[in-house]
């Protein structure tokens, strides 16, 4: 039963940081497209160099967060809460 519970403990904290790293997707499909529509508008206007490479860049770095943050949280997923979830478990049992 203990092993059943831990087991269901550690497959669970394996899927959620799969899960949390689907987010990794997201920033990439953003900062190229960021990237793609920068380029566009260089070409339109080359003058406006600066103000758009500056924007983008700065949208880039906002962006990257986002997948940052799913990074973290798979970690702690794969290497804290597997701990800290299976001592709960056994102070609820009581051993």
């Amino acid at each position: 039963m203990l092993e059943l519970a831990i087991g269901i403990i550690l497959g669970c904290c394996a899927l959620g940081a799969g899960v949390a790293m689907i987010a990794g997707i997201g920033p990439g499909i953003g900062e190229g497209n960021a990237v793609a529509k920068a380029c566009e508008a260089i070409g339109r206007q080359p003058e406006s160099k600066g103000n758009v490479t500056s924007t983008m860049l700065f949208g880039c770095a906002i962006a990257e967060t986002t997948g940052l943050y799913a990074l973290v949280i798979a970690i702690l997923l794969i290497f804290v809460a597997p701990n800290m979830l299976i001592n709960v478990l056994m102070r609820a049992l009581g051993r």
